[in-house]
């Protein structure tokens, strides 16, 4: 079972149990899902579902700063509830360790000799750890190694 469709059980599910908060989470991620359809005219795939929790996830954390800046504690705690449910739809996260070897394999693999290939090393990274780890810390390392290579 895909993704769209794990997330379509799920809503069944939490109807089902009359579960409010998590059914208004998952109705949240179905329309987006729905937006990105029509507007594009495409059928999505796992990847791109995940790349839309993905940014709702950031858009989470980003609202859990501005209200907890502001004093607003209920409205973070209602962002905290989405972040959790959010947060399991995506791929367990790699270890540091991991990361680091996809890194020095695309490095090797894509024939990197300094930081102007960064985008080639990119390239490789993005697909495979998409969902499964930062993409800017993943950024970093990868200029990392890069100018060590320099």
């Amino acid at each position: 079972m895909g993704l769209k469709e794990q997330i379509t059980e799920d809503m069944k599910a939490a109807m089902r149990a009359r579960e409010t908060a998590k059914l208004n989470t998952i109705r949240l991620i179905t329309a987006a899902m729905k937006q990105k359809e029509v507007d594009e005219r495409i059928t999505l795939t796992d990847t791109l579902v995940l790349a839309i929790i993905e940014k709702m996830i950031k858009q989470r954390k980003d609202s859990i700063t501005q209200f907890e800046a502001g004093n607003r504690q209920d409205l973070a705690d209602i962002e905290k509830a989405e972040l959790v449910i959010l947060t399991a739809y995506m791929p367990a996260g790699l270890s540091d360790a991991e990361i680091h070897a996809e890194v020095a394999a695309a490095v090797s693999a894509s024939g990197a000799k300094g930081p102007q290939d960064m985008g080639k090393v990119m390239a490789i990274l993005k697909p495979k750890l998409a969902g499964r780890a930062d993409l800017t810390v993943v950024s970093g390392l990868v200029k990392i190694a890069l100018s060590a290579n320099a």
